[in-house]
């Protein structure tokens, strides 16, 4: 499992219930264990101001703040190359389950071009008498 993909884990178990059952407890101890310092960090100073730490992004929108990514960066975060950070919002992005599939897998649809043909000129007409 990915580092973010671990976070959003950790995220869901931090946000469930009010009470965080002891199996929970468990799980997030773990999860934290796996997550390297800085990242987490980061991620602790969000969901201290009380905003989540990893927002899904779908179609190339930020789904915290609702901005638009850069394509550049939304094509960075599909190939999951590196963490990538909202510029908006500051949150750790990644992408939704359904958008990869549908961005990598999806062949440029190609639409006919239509012929030009060249104007004819209009017949002369007669002036009335």
């Amino acid at each position: 499992m990915k580092i973010i993909e671990q976070l959003l884990v950790l995220q869901n178990l931090e946000l469930g219930p009010s009470p965080i059952p002891p199996e929970n407890q468990e799980e997030i101890a773990k999860l934290r264990g796996l997550v390297p310092p800085p990242i987490l960090g980061h991620y602790d100073r969000l969901m201290t101001r009380g905003r989540k730490g990893v927002s899904v992004v779908r179609n190339g929108v930020c789904a915290e703040c609702h901005m638009r990514m850069a394509s550049g960066i939304f094509a960075k975060l599909l190939r999951a190359e590196d963490i990538t950070i909202c510029d908006t919002c500051g949150r750790y992005l990644i992408a939704a389950p359904g958008s990869i599939a549908a961005e990598v897998a999806a062949p440029p649809v190609e639409t006919p071009k239509k012929k030009r043909g060249r104007k004819k000129a209009a017949p002369p007409t007669e002036p009335e008498a």
